[in-house]
């Protein structure tokens, strides 16, 4: 049992209480064992891949020639098994590459099917579809590239994940077209066939050529229907977001708003049902910044940053009353994150979390660059009535090994699931996001990727 400390903090009467709750008197993760696995490149940064299946451990990442490499191991051996892909560029592959340029949206991204093969692809940004699937179960000695899944809409794919669904299966989602003109689409996996189909026989999102979705990937939560948002975007310039937006499915077929009005596919602009917060173009969301948990009675609640009327950014939270959305600023901070422009940009203010507390409370989980990592508590009225003092995050207290100026540490949380009681990520250590623009010389050298096994605190 983990002890928790609630200082409350008012006048006699109980007006204006303020709750100061320190969790686990300050323990921290611990970490039991730590990988080397090997030298990487640190010139910017760009999303790696892990994924535990069990007691089978794969990982993906972009080593220190920029090569893509795939790794494999049981979780009681202590060295991954490594296979470079061949080099391949895009001025002579048709448009795929397996070597990575300056591009930090350029991502790798890792599926297992259930019959263990493995699915990899990534290093594309509005570029042709680059899948690569092991030749045999359990093994990735030898992968085979495939230029295509269905066949069509794989000239300009952003943005690819695998994810499983409910029954198991296997499914890819990717952006079809540019920042402010695209479409999501999602396949399905045959393994008996071996074979790729359109899981839907439209975009589940459209932008009508006049905008994209930045949308979450379809999460199952604990009402047993899958939840998903994004905002809309007109340009690639990103301080065109604007809409915050939701809808809902139990099957990834069959979508429904809010109030369980079904949504005719693909979801567009003019379907107002879907709008969770009208924010306006310059109106200070930034894509993929929003988080979304349950209340007591399952239904959606959100927590988002935009400008308030005095034009600094500040935290939200949305959630439905009289099956209206209903707004509440949670932060008063005296700063003003504006973005724009194009590229990946250097965030200045992130949710981290969102969620309810066993005691019927919310925390709101944050990093901020003013103001630093920190946890507000709200209660069920979603008004704030206090923080939560927790220890640092981890990756604050990982020390930096290289001696180059401006190196940070980049971290890869599991998106699988071990069966040892344990959880992982990926750490090592790069420069700041450059807008995708090549750096001058000189380039910090290699860093080294470790893989951490961690335990979780006041767990035995």
């Amino acid at each position: 049992m983990i002890s928790v400390l609630i200082l409350i903090i008012g006048s006699c009467k109980g007006q204006n209480k303020k709750h100061l709750v320190i969790d686990e008197t300050g323990l921290k993760d611990e970490v039991t064992e730590i990988i080397f696995i090997d030298s990487v490149w640190s010139g910017h940064p760009v999303g790696f891949a892990l994924y535990t299946m069990g007691n089978r451990q794969y990982l993906a990442y972009y080593n220190a020639n920029r090569r893509t490499v795939v790794g494999q191991r049981n979780l009681n051996e202590e060295n991954f098994q490594l296979t470079v892909l061949p080099a391949t560029s895009r001025e002579t592959h048709g448009g795929t590459s397996t070597i990575l340029d300056w591009d930090s949206h350029n991502y790798l991204t890792i599926g297992i099917d259930n019959e263990n093969y493995l699915h990899l692809s990534g290093n594309v940004h509005v570029h042709p579809l680059t899948y690569f699937r092991s030749t045999y179960p359990n093994d990735i000695s030898k992968l085979k590239q495939f230029f295509e899944m269905t066949g069509s809409d794989e000239k300009r794919t952003t943005y690819p994940n695998f994810m499983l669904n409910r029954e198991n299966e296997l499914l890819y989602h990717y952006r079809d077209g540019g920042s402010g003109n695209g479409n999501e689409i999602y396949n399905i996996y045959n393994t008996k066939t071996q074979k790729w189909k359109r899981l839907l026989d439209k975009p589940l999102t459209d932008g009508q050529e006049l905008m994209n979705a930045y949308q979450t990937q379809p999460k199952l939560m604990k009402d047993g229907w899958y939840h998903m948002y994004w905002v809309w975007r007109d340009t690639p310039d990103c301080s065109t977001n604007h809409d915050l937006s939701y809808m809902k499915s139990p099957d990834l077929k069959n979508w429904f708003d809010v109030l369980g009005n079904r949504v005719n596919l693909p979801a567009t602009f003019n379907q107002k049902s879907l709008i969770v917060d009208p924010i306006p173009v310059e109106g200070g969301i930034i894509n993929l910044a929003a988080k979304m948990c349950l209340d007591g009675n399952n239904m959606p609640v959100f927590v988002y940053h935009k400008f308030d009327e005095e034009g600094n950014t500040q935290f939200y939270i949305a959630h439905l009353k009289d099956d209206k959305w209903e707004y509440q600023k949670i932060t008063n901070w005296d700063y003003r994150w504006f973005f724009s422009g194009y590229g990946s940009v250097n965030s200045e203010i992130a949710l981290k979390d969102f969620q309810l507390r066993n005691d019927g409370n919310y925390e709101v989980d944050y990093w901020h660059i003013k103001y630093g990592n920190g946890t507000i508590l709200l209660n069920k009225e979603f008004s704030p009535i206090g923080k939560v003092l927790k220890s640092d995050p981890l990756n604050a207290s990982i020390p930096i090994e290289g001696d180059f100026p401006g190196l940070q540490v980049q971290t890869k949380a599991d998106a699988g699931k071990s069966n040892d009681g344990f959880y992982y990520m990926l750490k090592w250590e790069t420069l700041k996001r450059n807008r995708d623009q090549p750096r001058e010389k000189p380039w910090p050298k290699p860093s080294r990727l470790y893989l951490y096994k961690l335990k979780r605190a006041g767990k035995h």
